[in-house]
C-alpha cells in the first residue's frame, strides 16, 4: 500500500489516525511540526501527506504551497485537515494546493475513503486492487501474479516492478523514474539496476511466455504493452 506522512500536533488524532491507515495496510509516519514534516519529505517522498492546517511553525497551507513550487514535490497529494470551517479557509487550502480538504471534528470512515480517492486518482499502484494488462493479472492482496492458468513467481523487487508497469500500461518511463517510484524516493543506487531487475523479470514472464510484454524502448526506458509480439503461450 502507500507510504503516508500524517503533519498533526494533536497527539490523540494523529494516533487515530496512524492506527486506521496502519490497519488498511498503509506504511505511516508521523510528525508533530512543520519542521518535523520537512525533514520527513525530504528523507523519504511519502505517496500522500494528510496535513493539518494549525501547527507549530509554520502552518499547513504555508507547507503546501511550498511543496506546490518544489519540483521533487509538486505533485504530491495532500489532505489538508483544519477547524477552519469558513469558505474562504476552505478556497485558500485548495489554492495553495490541497488535493482534498476536511473540517475538524471529521468522519474517520470518511477520511479513509477521501485517501484512497486521492490515492486511485493520483497513485493508482499504491492501492490493493488487482491489475490486468492483456493475459496477465496481478493480485496484490495475495501476492500472486498469472499468465492464464499459469503462476509466475517472482521476487519482492519484479513484483514491484511489474506492479507499476502494469498500472500504467504503454506509457514510457525512465530508469530514474522506475527508481523513485519502485525502490523508493532518496534511495541511492546506481540506474543500471533497473536493467538488472528488467532482466530477471522477463526472465519470469518467459516461462509464461510472456517476456516480449516488456519493451526497451531506445534511449528512453521501458514499457509494458498489452500485445506482446506472439502473444503469451499460457493462454
Amino acid at each position: 500500500m502507500g507510504r503516508i506522512l500524517v503533519v498533526e500536533d494533536e497527539a490523540a488524532i494523529a494516533e487515530l489516525l496512524s492506527m486506521n491507515l496502519r490497519f488498511e495496510g498503509h506504511d505511516v509516519r508521523v510528525a508533530a511540526t512543520s519542521e518535523e514534516a520537512v525533514q520527513a519529505v525530504h528523507d523519504a517522498l511519502p505517496d500522500l501527506v494528510v496535513l493539518d492546517w494549525m501547527l507549530p511553525g509554520e502552518s499547513g497551507v504555508v507547507l503546501a504551497r511550498r511543496w506546490r513550487t518544489e519540483p521533487r514535490t509538486r505533485d504530491l497529494p495532500i489532505i489538508m485537515l483544519t477547524a477552519r470551517s469558513d469558505e474562504r479557509d476552505l478556497v485558500q487550502g485548495l489554492d495553495a494546493g490541497a488535493d482534498d480538504y476536511l473540517v475538524k471534528p471529521f468522519s474517520t470512515t470518511e477520511l479513509m475513503a477521501r485517501i484512497r480517492s486521492v490515492l486511485r486518482r493520483r497513485l493508482p499502484e499504491a492501492l490493493e486492487s488487482a491489475v490486468e494488462v492483456g493475459e496477465l493479472r496481478l493480485d496484490p492482496a495475495t501476492r500472486r501474479v498469472r499468465a492464464g492458468q499459469t503462476e509466475i513467481a517472482l521476487g519482492p523487487t519484479e513484483f514491484r516492478l511489474l506492479r507499476f508497469l502494469m498500472t500504467y500500461p504503454e506509457r514510457v518511463h525512465g530508469r530514474p523514474q522506475l527508481l523513485d517510484r519502485v525502490w523508493g524516493d532518496h534511495v541511492f543506487i546506481e540506474e543500471r539496476t533497473v536493467d538488472v531487475h528488467i532482466k530477471r523479470l522477463r526472465a519470469a514472464l518467459q516461462t509464461a511466455g510472456c517476456a516480449d510484454m516488456i519493451e526497451t524502448v531506445r534511449g528512453a526506458g521501458y514499457r509494458l504493452t498489452s500485445a506482446p509480439s506472439g502473444g503469451c503461450l499460457a493462454a
